[in-house]
């Protein structure tokens, strides 16, 4: 009898449950924006059935609340833990995973740290204010389908330094600025800059995306990278990073942006010619990546 009533009771409850989501879900119907009242929707749907599944106590549920809130209260100009958090969960890959295209190059998350303008730089020129490190020249061609150079594209580039901090988290340190670069590619694609090779570095863990690692056991590591947006009109702007080939962490990236295509050779050069063209003293080393855009089909459809 007792198995009986409790069966009766999770049915019971069961039902009302699925009312309850019927109804939160059918309160956005009069969203004026589709797009939006789909959303929104499918939020709920997936939220409560997650509350079904995990059946959360009313202590946990708070805490939940408390942790999202301090999440949100460790966001400043200059640190998203947003970002972070979401990274950590994989869900910043997962979105550019469903948004990427296999004719173009492969994209990746933007990470935390594009807080601030990077500085407009002519090509050629440093990105590295603070003259510190091992030289590195990055070089590289924005294309378009069929390999056609794309005139003009911007290239926005930003990393940490050789001791794998960024501007931003030592403001006593280093220049505003420093390792960040915006340029402009040439009329045939093509975009060159002077940099330092970048440090692996572990993510900010001061806060709760850190407790949420320490629960999880989890290292906070994020192999050597340089951060890389190119755009252009008529094509889609694309987030990615170029990762340093013989760095640590490349096969447990904290925030598991690490694909194939983006692990490029920093190779060493030791030709006194060479680096005098470039602009720096031998050894250094330099990188190559080119960059393929695809078209914008919904810029097409707007016009």
């Amino acid at each position: 009898m007792d198995s009986q009533v409790t069966g009766e009771a999770r049915v019971g409850e069961a039902q009302v449950a699925s009312a309850l989501t019927e109804a939160v879900a059918a309160s956005f119907a009069g969203a004026a924006d589709p797009r939006t009242r789909e959303v929104l929707e499918a939020v709920v749907r997936h939220a409560h059935a997650l509350v079904r599944e995990l059946r959360p106590t009313q202590q946990e549920w708070q805490q939940a609340v408390e942790y999202l809130t301090a999440v949100g209260q460790a966001c400043d100009d200059t640190r998203q833990e947003f970002v972070l958090l979401s990274d950590v969960l994989g869900i910043s890959s997962l979105v550019e995973a469903v948004n990427g295209d296999p004719d173009g190059t492969a994209g990746t998350v933007l990470g935390p740290f594009h807080m601030t303008d990077s500085p407009v730089r002519a090509l050629g020129d440093s990105i590295d204010q603070v003259g510190t490190g091992t030289p590195c020249v990055v070089t590289g061609r924005v294309t378009g389908p069929g390999g056609t150079p794309v005139p003009g594209a911007s290239v926005d580039v930003w990393q940490c330094d050789e001791h794998g901090f960024y501007d931003v988290q030592q403001p006593d340190l280093q220049p505003p600025g420093n390792g960040r670069g915006l340029f402009t590619a040439d009329e045939q694609g093509r975009f060159r800059f002077r940099t330092v090779v970048p440090s692996h570095y572990p993510i900010p863990t001061d806060g709760p995306v850190g407790r949420l690692l320490r629960a999880s056991h989890r290292h906070s590591f994020r192999p050597a990278h340089v951060h890389l947006i190119a755009a252009a009109p008529g094509f889609r702007t694309l987030t990615t990073h170029l990762f340093v080939a013989d760095s640590p962490y490349l096969d447990s990236d904290a925030v598991f942006a690490v694909k194939p295509g983006l692990v490029v050779d920093f190779a060493e050069v030791d030709d006194p010619e060479q680096a005098a063209r470039h602009g720096v003293s031998a050894p250094f080393r330099q990188a190559d990546f080119d960059v393929r855009l695809v078209p914008d089909e919904r810029a097409k459809v707007e016009q």
